[in-house]
């Protein structure tokens, strides 16, 4: 079962975590907002690593869209994406379900990060905590054709926004999806920090005719050169929340401190890691919908870092619109491959996450 393999290998991950200096005494730290820069396009060229990293690469056949690992169950592969919007307040972790997602974009709200965790080849039950929507994941998730948005609900703003996109609002203040999503409070936590789902339930609330995400990267196959130049990680803070992803030789895999602190999955008790980091520097402006919030500019083109494989390639995002994947480009246009796999997706802004040599 995919979840143990991930707990056995992310176990190993904590080893590394622990060797790297982190300190589980470390407080979370706020800091002022950093000021919104304009992104540009990286002029870093990339070159070939002569180092050995652990990859996993696309097979033969089907493949889940957003891993690139085999399909192994048809159906799985066939449903439309999930979306869960999951809190990353301190008194939130460990969030449930978080190695389960195939995809998780962190982004800035009004107090530190909030998770976007896309699921389809996986299910987390629970998962969460749940918190509410912004405007900024319209655009952030348009490419993932009509996906399902579970969230508890926003004001009368977003809520207006959201519902009329063509994300699929699965809504917490709705009694029917309540009901029917496995939503509930989880009394060991602290609320607003409490409200859990579960996503098999989630996913029965597609409408008729839903159908799965398209790829979103693109993947090494074969034994393609090895792109980027070493590097053992990614550093740096998102709106004063000092993160970490440490890459572990043993396993293959990037594990995660948050405030100083080991990052863990509530749901198998394991590390929070993944196989691929994607930071992409963007401009924050204030939501049309509420001048408080931040709204990440997720169309257009800036510069990209892409930690995979122990390996980081400098280079530049790119999205013509909304419904389009985020397009990688390194130094020379060419396409920035990922290891099949789970990624994460850091919506920085500039120069506030950087390679660790």
């Amino acid at each position: 079962m995919r979840s143990r393999r991930i707990a056995s290998l992310a176990m190993l991950a904590l080893v590394a975590v622990g060797c790297s200096g982190g300190s589980s005494a470390a407080p979370d730290t706020s800091t002022s907002p950093s000021s919104s820069s304009t992104s540009t396009s990286s002029s870093s060229t990339s070159s070939t690593s002569t180092s050995v990293a652990t990859s996993t690469t696309v097979e033969a056949g089907p493949v889940y869209p957003l891993t690139g690992l085999p399909a192994i169950d048809s159906a799985a592969a066939a449903r439309p994406a999930l979306v869960v919007k999951i809190d990353n307040n301190r008194s939130a972790r460990p969030q449930s379900g978080l190695n389960e997602a195939d995809i998780v974009f962190e982004e800035i709200v009004e107090v530190q990060t909030r998770f976007a965790a896309v699921f389809q080849s996986n299910v987390a039950d629970p998962v969460g905590p749940i918190r509410s929507g912004r405007t900024q994941d319209i655009d952030l998730l348009g490419s993932f054709n009509k996906p399902l948005f579970a969230w508890s609900g926003g004001n009368k703003n977003v809520t207006k926004a959201i519902e009329g996109s063509d994300l699929v609002s699965l809504s917490a203040q709705k009694n029917q999806v309540y009901q029917g999503g496995g939503f509930r409070r989880d009394g060991n936590r602290r609320s607003p920090h409490d409200l859990m789902a579960d996503t098999s339930k989630l996913f029965t609330l597609a409408p008729a005719g839903s159908g799965p995400p398209p790829q979103q990267f693109q993947y090494y196959a074969g034994d393609q050169v090895r792109q980027g130049t070493p590097a053992a990680g990614v550093t740096g803070e998102m709106f004063g929340l000092a993160i970490t992803w440490t890459f572990d030789v043993t396993t293959g895999l990037y594990a995660r401190t948050s405030g100083g602190e080991p990052h863990f999955d509530g749901l198998t008790g394991a590390l929070f890691t993944t196989d691929n980091v994607v930071v992409m520097e963007v401009v924050y402006r204030p939501s049309p919908a509420d001048v408080r919030s931040p709204e990440a500019q997720t169309i257009g083109n800036g510069t990209a870092l892409v930690f995979t494989g122990g390996n980081v390639v400098h280079g530049t995002w790119s999205r013509p619109d909304r419904l389009s994947p985020i397009l990688l480009t390194d130094a020379d246009g060419n396409p920035i491959l990922l290891n099949a796999g789970r990624t994460v997706v850091e919506l920085a802004r500039a120069g506030n996450l950087y390679p660790v040599p």
